[in-house]
């Protein structure tokens, strides 16, 4: 499938559809360079306008947390960069690297060239995902598990991958845990398994859905613990999430979404004085 620069629509495939040419997020080397670039990202689904020209700047070891209610588009916003929803309209960039297309020239015209499933998989090397469910396999171990996608994604050697596991349940706390089945693990373990299996493909950027959402209130500080570890060792992070105090703690940088956009960002300190009614009225109703 290929868009031109001055008419991005597609109408023959239905997997994207640009609604409005926006600046190609810009390609920068150096520390000067972001992380994740989104500018005027839109999504919908049939009638469902979910994303309505999102605009944000995530750069390298930072945390960005977003919170807002239910269906103001967050989780939409993390599938995107990750790929497991197309882009309606805008553009993101990965470590300066259009998401999902590749800019082409035909006939003496900028294009955008969407990527085969081989180029997507590589784009998605350099992100780990982590969801409010935590998807393990019920019938491997927690070693099992974390060592799946490097055996059989990655093609590591099954030695390394065990090396490499032990190492990452090791660094989420689960050393004394890694021949137990999920059902023999709390929530809060499942999850750490599951942030351990992400962290084992080696990811630049790490993209949290509501990760302690599932959890009962006293397993949530455990899966937060490891959170604030990655942060500290400088993880470039995305966090989805209702937990104030985390964001407030970790957050380098704060944005509220309601209704499909940015309503406020800033540094931590917009939680404590939020300058839009609607951020504060979500604050007062979380806290």
């Amino acid at each position: 499938m290929t868009t031109t620069a001055n008419n991005p629509v597609n109408t023959q495939s239905g997997d994207a559809h640009f609604d409005s040419v926006v600046p190609r997020a810009q390609r920068v080397t150096g520390d000067g360079a972001p992380a994740v670039q989104a500018i005027g990202v839109q999504k919908r689904f049939g009638s469902l306008h979910v994303l309505k020209g999102v605009d944000m700047t995530v750069m390298p070891g930072t945390v960005t947390v977003i919170l807002g209610p239910s269906g103001s588009g967050k989780s939409t916003f993390l599938r995107l960069i990750n790929q497991l929803e197309t882009l309606s309209g805008g553009r993101i960039a990965v470590d300066g690297e259009l998401v999902g297309y590749r800019p082409v020239t035909r006939h003496g015209e900028e294009c955008l060239q969407a990527l085969n499933e081989k180029e997507i998989a590589r784009q998605r090397e350099k992100l780990g995902m982590v969801f409010q469910r935590f998807n393990l396999f019920p019938h491997k171990t927690a070693l099992e598990n974390v060592m799946e996608a490097p055996v059989h994604v990655a093609k590591e050697s099954k030695s390394t991958a065990r090396e490499e596991a032990i190492n990452e349940l090791t660094r989420v706390g689960l050393a004394e845990r890694l021949d137990y089945y999920p059902a023999q693990l709390s929530g809060g373990q499942q999850q750490r398994v599951a942030i351990a299996r992400a962290l084992a493909m080696k990811p630049e950027i790490m993209l949290f859905d509501e990760p302690t959402s599932a959890l009962d209130p006293e397993l949530v500080g455990e899966v937060l613990g490891v959170m604030r570890s990655l942060a500290d060792g400088g993880m470039t992070m995305i966090v989805v999430t209702h937990e104030i105090g985390f964001a407030r703690e970790v957050g380098d940088q704060i944005v509220f979404m309601n209704g499909g956009v940015v309503v406020e960002k800033g540094g931590p300190e917009i939680l404590d004085n939020p300058t839009e009614q609607r951020f504060k009225d979500f604050l007062n109703h979380v806290l």
